[in-house]
């Protein structure tokens, strides 16, 4: 197993999940919102707790139901950032840096789930 500093995933979602805990303490103080953030928050701050879960899980299926979930809460953080953008609680510049960074996971967890089950077909 990669050391986990060098899990690419693993790094990336820590690093979206730092951004959404940012993003909802400049939201709560500059903009006053706190609902749409909370939830941004939780299912921002799911994907790396999940994937760390999927890198300890039990067997192979459990590998990739927790990569499930994570991808799961990546496309539901991507719900909440383009609900921030379109309601204008953030600018263009600060949404599509967020969007970015979460469509990259979105991309990087779809292919490790088709890969997991895929593989598993060939057993």
């Amino acid at each position: 197993m990669k050391d986990q500093n060098e899990n690419q995933v693993l790094v990336k979602s820590k690093a979206f999940a730092i951004r959404c805990i940012r993003l909802r303490q400049f939201l709560m103080k500059e903009k006053c919102e706190y609902d749409l953030s909370r939830q941004l928050l939780r299912s921002g701050t799911s994907i790396g707790a999940n994937i760390k879960e999927a890198i300890r899980g039990q067997s192979r299926p459990d590998f990739g139901s927790k990569m499930n979930i994570a991808l799961k809460e990546a496309s539901e953080s991507e719900y909440w950032i383009e609900l921030l953008l379109d309601t204008n609680y953030l600018t263009e510049e600060q949404g599509q840096s967020m969007l970015d960074d979460c469509r990259e996971l979105i991309r990087l967890l779809t292919s490790i789930v088709k890969s997991t089950f895929t593989d598993d077909d060939k057993d």
